[in-house]
């Protein structure tokens, strides 16, 4: 026997009722020992493993199905497949398990499925003929006949043995005979009794039996007795739909017959089990079983054979990218890919990435940039659901195609920009294509996909390739409509000029909301790039603005954003919050919500809540500096209430932990606590905003708090102990010129740059506050360093008094409130 003959695939039914592939093999039947006796064995074509060993059992019931096909069930919910490449191949083993189980290898099935209510009635049967008798297929016979086909449905011996007469006689076909005479006749009774007569037989679930029925010599008859339900008025027409309305188009002629063929009859029957055939009930889940594997060996039969076909697929996709291709050939091409894409699903994994790398050598990618990039809205949506079936194949492989485009290409005609226009400019009211865009973004830059993968760069060469490249892209709407740094709270949020889109237009503000969830979803989890996007572009702020929005889906979208990056605990956000004072606009929403009880209210009181429960101290110290009087007055929730009682708090024990070290260390401006960033942090902070182009907060003149970032709670200790520290022995005298000088046995230099590391006394002063000549740093403190016996570096800090500071203020751009006030 050649290898062609024995070549089978191996399938499992799982428990969703669908077969999986275990893999492609060469079968033979093997005396094993005395124990396993006779067993099947399919040894892998690859490497030669064992795919499957099945002991022939003499009580198992094996079945062979449309020629090629035997399937049989080893244990409860375990069913098994050989699917044959050749009908000699499948005759042979056929005929070894029939030897085995004595059985006639003419039969389709060896044994009768029995259950123990089924073999009590068995066994008090008579001991007649296999077969059942069927009565002669008259018209006057129609009622008999229909009885008898529901009367077996219930008993699986019964339905085989009906199965088997049924196929011996030919009797299907004198029925669809009697079926044209009733027609012809208007016999509206004799149409009513053939219907019931099909439907059984199609629930006798038999493949044999299926293999006549969807001939095409008797398939438009089958479905023509099925019109006339006797529970409707009027009988259905589904064969004009089948024959007039439903057109098969070939996109390029198909040359092989059997290929045709096999595509109008697995249409023919899907659309019988899908439309003609009412919904299975409980008990009759099982009956078409076979007819659901028969549509599925279908459509694997029908891509194999087009993918082995390269001549065909090559020329698709050469008709497909050819600029000379009209409109309506390439619409019918894109469809023709849909729908094999759809039919490829019905494959299991390995034979399913096959067929998408074949897809991928012939150049689908490419071809799927063009195409999504057409005015035509239908084809760019079946080019949309073709990169879906792509993406949710293989990110990598989409991944892998856009990085090297980055190379060859521009920005403009990347295949990830092209897919974020098309997200833009989606002109459906509701965004259903913008929505499905959104989904397959965020899984291709989703890191969870990116683990598995055996370049283990691609998670951060893919980040960077996006970042660099689409970003910008994706978020150019939501900046175009959030110029305006301080909108009119009390009206709706303008576009900036020129630009296209109004924000307070219910499509446009549902495109934000989706960019603003793509972003949310990067801020959970890429914290590294987004955090550098977020700072660089002055981001928070932007989105911020949205909270004015009267959209209030929109609001909430935004407020999210915010939520999310206070969720990380990250102190480098919370440091930019604080900064550019970003609570502002979320806590003027707040007030302008007013007394309403609403979604808004609710989602506003949790981020503060959040805030509370986690002790997050910095924040919590600027919240209460700045609006806590906004805010007290909020007394149906005691969040509000418990951010000071956790400032208080934190300020008592600030104070006893100064009051426990000598005096000389209380205005240490320099010690760390868990909280604090490293310095290699903070400069990279502050030389990040200096470098970018745009600023990461608005430029407004920086205070002592705003440019070391001190706790807060040591600062208002620091300065409440600052007269007390004076008269301290050891601590210098105050200077004629508001400065303070410093007499050390050995000084080095201070962390903001002081000179003088090598000289014995140091003088800091503190030039007069508004003088143009001082820098930021400079303008409100001066700071030496000290080392101390051990020699580690102590820093020490002293303010200028009241007066000087309200002076200073007061020709501040912004006042920042003091905590001690």
């Amino acid at each position: 026997m050649s290898d062609t003959r024995r070549r089978v695939k191996v399938y499992t039914l799982n428990e969703e009722r669908q077969w999986d592939d275990r893999g492609t093999g060469h079968v033979s039947s093997t005396y094993v020992d005395r124990l396993k006796g006779m067993s099947l064995l399919v040894r892998a074509e690859a490497d030669g493993s064992l795919l499957l060993e099945s002991k022939i059992n003499p009580n198992t019931a094996y079945q062979k199905q449309q020629d090629t096909l035997i399937v049989w069930s080893e244990a409860e919910n375990y069913d098994l497949a050989l699917s044959f490449q050749e009908k000699a191949g499948c005759d042979e083993i056929w005929e070894k398990i029939c030897q085995v189980q004595g059985k006639d290898p003419s039969v389709e099935v060896t044994q009768d499925p029995i259950d123990e209510s089924e073999e009590e009635r068995f066994e008090e049967m008579p001991d007649t003929s296999n077969l059942i008798d069927l009565p002669s297929c008259e018209l006057s016979k129609l009622e008999e006949i229909a009885d008898l086909v529901t009367s077996v449905l219930s008993s699986p011996i019964r339905r085989e043995k009906l199965a088997l007469a049924l196929e011996n006689e030919g009797y299907i076909k004198k029925l669809l005979q009697l079926f044209q005479t009733c027609e012809n006749m208007d016999n509206a009774e004799g149409l009513h009794h053939l219907y019931e007569i099909i439907r059984g037989i199609l629930f006798l679930n038999k493949a044999t039996l299926f293999e006549v029925m969807f001939s095409d010599e008797c398939i438009m008859d089958v479905v023509g007795c099925l019109e006339y339900d006797p529970s409707l008025a009027q009988p259905k027409r589904h064969r004009e739909f089948l024959t007039k309305t439903a057109k098969f188009k070939e996109v390029i002629p198909i040359t092989d017959s059997e290929l045709r063929q096999k595509i109008h009859q697995t249409y023919r029957v899907q659309y019988i089990q899908d439309v003609i055939l009412p919904t299975p009930s409980v008990f009759e889940d099982n009956f078409l079983s076979t007819l659901t594997s028969f549509i599925f060996f279908n459509k694997v039969e029908i891509v194999s054979m087009l993918q082995e076909d390269e001549k065909f697929l090559s020329e698709v996709f050469a008709q497909l990218t050819d600029e000379s291709t009209d409109d309506d050939k390439r619409r019918e091409l894109v469809n023709f890919f849909k729908e094999f894409c759809a039919f490829s699903q019905t494959l299991q994994p390995q034979n399913r990435d096959a067929f998408f790398k074949t897809l991928a050598n012939l150049g689908i990618l490419p071809a799927l940039e063009i195409v999504m990039g057409m005015d035509d809205l239908q084809v760019r949506a079946a080019a949309t659901d073709i990169f879906s079936y792509l993406v949710e194949f293989s990110p990598s492989m989409v991944r892998e195609f856009v990085m090297q485009e980055a190379q060859q290409s521009d920005d403009d005609i990347l295949l990830i920009n092209v897919v974020i226009e098309q997200m833009i400019c989606d002109t459906d009211p509701e965004l259903g294509g913008a929505v499905q865009l959104m989904g397959l973004l965020r899984t291709l830059i989703d890191p969870e996909n990116m683990l598995a993968t055996a370049n283990k760069t691609e998670k951060s060469e893919f980040l960077n390739f996006f970042y660099n490249h689409c970003m910008q892209v994706l978020t150019a709407p939501l900046l175009a409509n959030t110029s305006e740094d301080k909108p009119d709270k009390d009206s709706s949020i303008a576009p900036s000029k020129g630009s296209r889109i109004c924000p307070d237009n219910y499509q446009t503000a549902q495109l934000l909301a989706l960019i603003l969830e793509l972003l949310t979803f990067c801020v959970e989890h890429h914290t590294y790039h987004i955090k550098n996007y977020i700072m660089n572009k002055d981001l928070l702020r932007r989105v911020l603005i949205l909270m004015n929005s009267k959209h209030t889906f929109l609001a909430l979208c935004a407020l999210r954003f915010m939520r999310r990056i206070i969720g990380l605990k990250d102190e480098f956000y919370n440091r930019y919050i604080i900064k550019g004072n970003l609570f502002e606009p979320v806590i003027n929403a707040l007030l302008d919500n007013g007394t309403r009880y609403n979604l808004l209210n609710s989602a506003i009181i949790e981020l503060f809540e959040f805030i509370r429960v986690e002790d997050i101290k910095s924040l919590t110290a600027h919240i209460v500096d700045n609006f806590y009087k906004a805010l007290e007055s909020i007394e149906y929730v005691q969040t509000f209430k418990g951010l000071k009682t956790k400032y208080e708090q934190e300020k008592d024990r600030q104070s006893q932990k100064l009051n426990s070290v000598p005096s000389i260390l209380r205005s240490n401006r320099f010690r760390r606590d868990a909280r604090a960033l490293d310095e290699d942090e903070e400069l990279w902070f502050n030389e990040d905003e200096e470098e970018e182009g745009e600023a990461v907060v608005p430029p407004i003149e920086k205070s002592k708090t705003e440019d070391d970032f001190p706790d807060s709670y040591e600062k208002f200790m620091e300065t409440k102990k600052a007269k007390e520290s004076e008269d301290k022995e050891n601590l210098p005298k105050r200077t004629s010129v508001g400065g303070f000088k410093f007499t050390f046995s050995h000084s080095a230099s201070s962390a903001n740059g002081a000179n003088g590391a090598n000289s014995k006394s140091v003088a800091a002063q503190t030039p007069p506050a508004g003088s143009n000549g001082s820098s930021s740093k400079n303008t409100s403190l001066s700071t030496t360093v000290t080392s101390t016996k051990q020699g580690s570096l102590i820093g020490l800090v002293d303010y200028p008094d009241d007066e000087e500071e309200e002076e200073e203020e007061d020709t501040s751009p912004r006042k920042r409130p003091r905590l001690g006030s």
